[in-house]
């Protein structure tokens, strides 16, 4: 492989521990700062002002520094400081199928550039960025200008390292672009308006025999080619809102040995992003699938495992597992164990037919993302959410013509509920345009700015004191309500005030800082053990939960 610039390594932490364990850990620092707080009196927390508890969404980048800042203001407006484009193929190619405006002096220019050595095999790429001059590094590196084309061909050595090939074979890649950059374009606007921007990372086309699964037989190539995209845009793209790159190639959360290609795929990548931008990190994005009727369905141990395996290819970089929770594709089902008997709805049962949430799908969003945060633990990786903003395709919700259709926001709250505590961070597929998009209802752009200040339920913890710890989203100054069974067998239905309000609560435990908590002072009481209790906020802005919340103790 070519080694155009010195390696570095990032060390890694481990904090081994388990979820229970830390959940335990977390109940009891809670006790504390109830306890401190009944000794020393309540001390007044401002609430935080409303923002929508999403923090970053997939998008479609364009060349227009103004469609970008748009898109980009429209997003902050919301909550959202991260953004995420996808990559590009790197495919084979044969000289019959480069670009016919690609040539240098009449010659076609994958074959102009390879005058002179053996050609190993040709390859295209095309991003929509004019790598031009800065991408070439090697002498034999060529850039053609064909009216608003800009072609970029590179001459990979196929052995050795640095730009000459001691057998004399090369790859040829044609890169494609225009006059304009998305990648720099998106890294201008990110860093202009604060936020975080990831690029899409090359990917390898898919096997012909098995479509699902990436083609390894150029994969000395493409680490290589991965290394190029990254010098690329280290001279071109270096400012701080290029927070780091996406990995492209996606698989579910199975730990069989299929998906092997896919991790080394992971590996290749993330081993070229610590010696080529050592500063920047990586996410993936696997997805769950807990349909009960499909061949390819997960259980959480399965998820468990592929948790850890992902989190092992990060070779020194800092990695984000943003799971997709399956909720906008049918594939995964957001419901408590108290309603694993009502019926999916009418969105779900477009893909998984009509049943019950608990026959159709195996377990429940929460369910995997407890095990997920076990996977993870110790690794080094961070545990991230991938909310689906959208919904399975009825006739009922169109959005454009997209594959999908445009869900509730209720149906989004409840996907956040499930989430819950364990996620870092939660971000969404995508904006562009389930977000944007005019159907059965208004954009959600505008649902979500109309409703941001509705209370939304992640997790509680029942005290035996009869505390009851409430943490969320807009949950301060008003009331909650808990409905619950004691060990007698008594059930009890109270409101109180919503007291102790903490908007630094997920700051404090180091997991997503935008969570906040509350606390409802039931007095003596018990929770009987294995029963569920529901909770209700009605908040300081007299808005009250839109989704069902319910625990066990």
């Amino acid at each position: 492989m070519a080694n155009f610039k010195g390696e570095t390594s990032k060390g890694e932490t481990s904090t081994p521990s388990s979820h229970l364990a830390r959940r335990l850990a977390t109940s009891l620092l809670a006790a504390f700062v109830l306890v401190v707080g009944c000794l020393h009196g309540p001390t007044a927390q401002a609430a935080a002002p409303p923002v929508y508890p999403i923090s970053g969404y997939f998008i479609f980048g364009s060349t227009s520094d103004a469609t970008n800042t748009k898109k980009l203001s429209d997003i902050k407006s919301v909550g959202g400081d991260t953004v995420i484009t996808f990559g590009s193929l790197l495919k084979p190619a044969t000289l019959s199928t480069i670009p016919t405006g690609c040539t240098i002096s009449g010659v076609n220019c994958a074959k102009a550039a390879a005058s002179g050595v053996s050609v190993n095999r040709y390859f295209t790429y095309s991003d929509n960025s004019s790598w031009g001059g800065p991408a070439l590094l090697c002498a034999r590196d060529k850039t053609v200008t064909n009216g608003s084309s800009i072609y970029t061909i590179l001459v990979l050595p196929v052995e050795g390292s640095g730009c000459t090939s001691p057998s004399g074979r090369y790859d040829i890649v044609v890169i494609t672009g225009g006059p304009s950059s998305i990648s720099i374009s998106l890294g201008k606007t990110a860093t202009a308006l604060g936020m975080k921007y990831y690029a899409g990372l090359p990917a390898p086309v898919k096997r012909t025999d098995l479509a699902y699964l990436p083609d390894l037989s150029y994969q000395a190539t493409f680490s290589l080619f991965t290394a190029r995209f990254l010098l690329y845009q280290g001279k071109v793209n270096n400012v701080s809102g290029l927070a780091g790159f996406y990995h492209h190639t996606e698989m579910p959360l199975s730990d069989g040995a299929t998906w092997e290609p896919v991790l080394t795929v992971y590996r290749i990548q993330n081993s070229r992003i610590a010696q080529y931008q050592p500063g920047r990190s990586a996410i993936v994005s696997p997805y769950i699938d807990s349909r009960s009727a499909f061949g390819g369905r997960v259980t959480t141990d399965q998820a468990r495992n592929a948790a850890g395996k992902i989190a092992r290819t990060a070779n020194g970089v800092d990695l984000a597992i943003a799971v997709q929770d399956g909720m906008g594709t049918g594939k995964g089902g957001s419901f408590f164990s108290s309603e694993s008997g009502n019926s999916v709805d009418q969105y779900a049962a477009a893909i998984v037919g009509s049943g019950s949430w608990g026959s159709k799908y195996l377990a429940p969003t929460r369910d995997y993302f407890v095990a997920l945060a076990e996977g993870v633990e110790g690794t080094g990786a961070e545990l991230w959410a991938n909310l689906e903003g959208m919904a399975p395709k009825t006739s009922q919700n169109p959005c454009d013509s997209n594959l999908r259709g445009q869900t509730t926001k209720s149906r989004i709250d409840k996907q956040l509920q499930q989430i819950g505590n364990t996620p870092a961070k939660v971000i969404s597929f995508m904006w562009d345009t389930y977000y944007t998009c005019t159907g059965t209802w208004a954009p959600m752009l505008e649902r979500m700015k109309a409703n941001n200040t509705t209370p939304v339920i992640t997790d509680s913890i029942f005290y035996g004191n009869g505390d009851v710890l409430v943490t969320g989203h807009n949950l301060s100054g008003g009331t909650v309500q808990v409905r619950w069974t004691d060990t007698y067998g008594r059930t009890f239905d109270k409101t109180v005030s919503a007291s102790s309000y903490n908007p630094y609560y997920g700051e404090q435990r180091d997991i997503n800082p935008l969570l906040e908590s509350v606390t409802a002072r039931l007095g003596g009481t018990s929770l009987g053990v294995g029963k569920h209790y529901m909770i209700n906020v009605t908040n300081g802005y007299g808005v009250r939960n839109d989704a069902f919340y319910s625990d066990r103790g």
